[in-house]
C-alpha cells in the first residue's frame, strides 16, 4: 500500500484510521501541505482552512485512540465546491459581490459529512454560481486541468475535480446543473455522480419543485462515491422530492463482487448532427467492449430527438434571470462577460417559452423511461472531446478533430443536460486517455432512483481496467 496518504483512497483511510494504523493529523498534514505546494500552480481552491481542519484533526485523533465511536468518514479530508453553505466559512459562489459572504448555516449535505466527522479542508472553485462548463471567474482567475496546465478543468465543478484528481483530498462536494460535475470528471479523469432526483436533499434550491441542480459526490474511486453516498443520502424536510425515498447499501453495492449476466445496456455515441472526436469514439468502442466483456448484453438505441440544449437553457437562464437581474444591475462591473451574456439570453425567452419547455422536459422523462423500460441502462461518451484549450470563451467556437463549431454546450456535452432534466442517475468513469495524454470519460445513466445498481455496474467496469494507477505528474 503506497505510504503517501494523499494517494490513497477514503475507503483505504477509513480501515487505516479503524486499525489505528494512521491518524487523522497525519492524514490532514499532508494533504493540507500539498494543498499549498499545488495550489499556485492549479488554483483550484478560494478558501482554505488549514487552522479549522488540524484543529478537528486533533479532536478526531482523540477520539480514534480513545476507542470511541468512529463516524462513516472519520478524520478523512474533504473540499466544498464555494456554491454550497458552509457555517462559518467564506462561500463567495465565485463572484466578487459575494467575496465576503458567510453563512450561517451548512448545506444538508455538508451537515451530513461533518456529523460523520470528515474534516473541510477548503472551498473549491467555481465560475460565477456555477454559471458555465468552465472554471475561471474575476475573484481567482482560472482553474488548470489536473494533467495539463494549458488545458481547462471543465466546470462549474473544476476546482472539486482538480483537488481530487491531484490527490489533495479524497472526497468532493460539488453540484451539477447541467454537467457541472460530470465533465470536469471527464477532463480530470475522476468519478463524477449525478444522483437521481431527491436522492441528496438540496436545501439551496429556490424552487425545490421545478429543481435540475444537484448537490453531488466527486471522488477517485466508485467506492469512496458511495461511501459519500451513504452519508449524504436520505430524506429531510427541506427537499420535497427526498421525502420517502430510502437509503440503500451504497457501500454493499460496490464491492465489485459478479459479472454483468442478463444486463442490457443501451448505447449511443452522439445525438445525430453532433460531433465527436475519433480517439473519443474509439475509447466509447473500447468501453463497450469491456461491458460486454462482463457479461453484458449491448443494444444500440437512437440518439434522435436529443438535441435538447434549446430546452435546457430556456428553463435554467429563465431561473438565473429571476435570481441575478437585480444582482447584474448593481454589480455589472464586478462581474464577467460570459455570465451578463447569459443573462442576456434569458430576456428573449417568454412564459410561454419557459412552460413549454417544462412540457417538453415532462416528454425527455417520460422518453427515457421507454428506454430503461428495454434496457437497464444508457451508456453514452460524457463529452466529445478532451479538455478545452485554458483560454476558451464559452461564448467561441469549439475545436474538433480539426473542424470549428458554433456553440461549446452542444457540442462538447451533449449527452449531460438530459440527465439534469429528467433525473435519472448519471456518472462519468474514466475510461481512457487521448493521444494529449488527457482523460477521456464514460457516462451511463441508471434507472430512476437506482443509484447503488448504478454504482453496482459502475464498480465492475472500474475494476476492469488499471486507469487508478496512474497520476497526474
Amino acid at each position: 500500500m503506497n505510504s503517501d496518504p494523499c494517494l490513497l483512497s477514503a475507503t483505504e483511510l477509513r480501515g487505516l484510521i479503524a486499525g489505528k494504523k494512521i491518524s487523522p493529523v497525519e492524514i490532514v498534514s499532508a494533504v493540507l501541505a500539498r494543498a499549498e505546494a499545488l495550489q499556485p500552480e492549479l488554483n483550484c481552491f478560494i478558501t482554505l482552512c488549514g487552522d479549522e481542519a488540524m484543529t478537528q484533526a486533533r479532536v478526531a485523533e482523540r477520539g480514534m485512540m480513545a476507542g470511541e465511536p468512529l463516524g462513516l468518514l472519520h478524520g478523512i479530508p474533504v473540499t466544498v465546491k464555494d456554491i454550497v453553505n458552509t457555517e462559518g466559512v467564506k462561500t463567495t459562489f465565485g463572484a466578487v459581490p459575494f467575496k465576503d459572504n458567510l453563512p450561517n448555516e451548512d448545506a444538508v449535505a455538508v451537515a451530513r459529512l461533518r456529523s460523520q466527522s470528515a474534516i473541510l479542508i477548503g472551498k473549491t472553485t467555481t465560475p460565477e454560481f456555477g454559471s458555465k462548463c468552465l472554471t475561471d471567474s474575476p475573484l481567482f482567475g482560472r482553474t488548470r486541468n489536473a494533467w495539463h496546465a494549458g488545458r481547462s478543468s471543465g466546470g462549474s465543478s473544476g476546482g472539486a475535480a482538480v483537488a481530487v484528481a491531484s490527490g489533495i483530498a479524497p472526497l468532493a462536494i460539488a453540484t451539477d446543473g447541467g454537467g457541472s460535475t460530470r465533465i470536469p470528471a471527464a477532463c480530470n479523469g475522476v468519478v463524477g455522480l449525478k444522483q437521481s432526483n431527491g436522492v441528496i436533499p438540496h436545501s439551496q434550491a429556490l424552487d425545490a419543485f421545478g429543481n435540475q441542480t444537484y448537490v453531488t459526490p466527486m471522488t477517485r474511486t466508485v467506492a469512496d462515491t458511495a461511501l459519500m453516498m451513504q452519508a449524504m443520502a436520505g430524506e429531510d424536510a427541506c427537499d420535497p422530492w427526498s421525502i420517502g425515498v430510502p437509503v440503500p447499501d451504497f457501500i454493499g453495492a460496490t464491492a465489485a463482487r459478479g459479472d454483468l449476466r442478463g444486463q442490457r445496456i443501451l448505447y449511443c455515441l452522439t445525438p445525430p448532427g453532433r460531433p465527436v472526436s475519433a480517439e473519443v469514439a474509439a475509447s466509447f468502442e473500447a468501453s463497450l467492449d469491456r461491458l460486454a466483456g462482463l457479461g453484458a448484453e449491448l443494444e444500440e438505441f437512437s440518439g434522435d430527438g436529443f438535441d435538447i440544449e434549446p430546452i435546457w437553457r430556456a428553463i435554467n437562464h429563465t431561473v438565473w434571470r429571476t435570481r441575478f437581474a437585480k444582482l447584474a444591475a448593481e454589480h455589472k462591473d464586478q462581474l464577467s462577460e460570459a455570465f451578463l451574456k447569459q443573462l442576456a439570453l434569458a430576456t428573449e425567452v417568454s412564459g410561454v417559452d419557459y412552460q413549454e419547455a417544462m412540457f417538453a422536459r415532462t416528454a425527455l422523462f417520460r422518453r427515457v423511461q421507454s428506454l430503461l423500460a428495454r434496457g437497464h441502462f444508457l451508456a453514452m461518451p460524457t463529452l466529445t472531446r478532451t479538455a478545452l484549450p485554458i483560454e476558451q470563451d464559452l461564448f467561441g467556437t469549439i475545436e474538433i478533430d480539426g473542424a470549428h463549431f458554433d456553440s461549446v454546450r452542444p457540442h462538447w456535452f451533449p449527452w449531460t443536460m438530459l440527465f439534469n432534466m429528467t433525473g435519472h442517475p448519471a456518472i462519468s468513469l474514466p475510461s481512457g486517455f487521448g493521444r494529449d495524454g488527457l482523460p477521456i470519460g464514460l457516462q451511463l445513466v441508471g434507472r430512476f432512483r437506482a443509484d447503488a445498481e448504478l454504482l453496482r455496474v459502475s464498480a465492475l467496469f472500474e475494476a476492469s481496467s488499471d486507469l487508478l494507477s496512474r497520476w497526474p505528474e
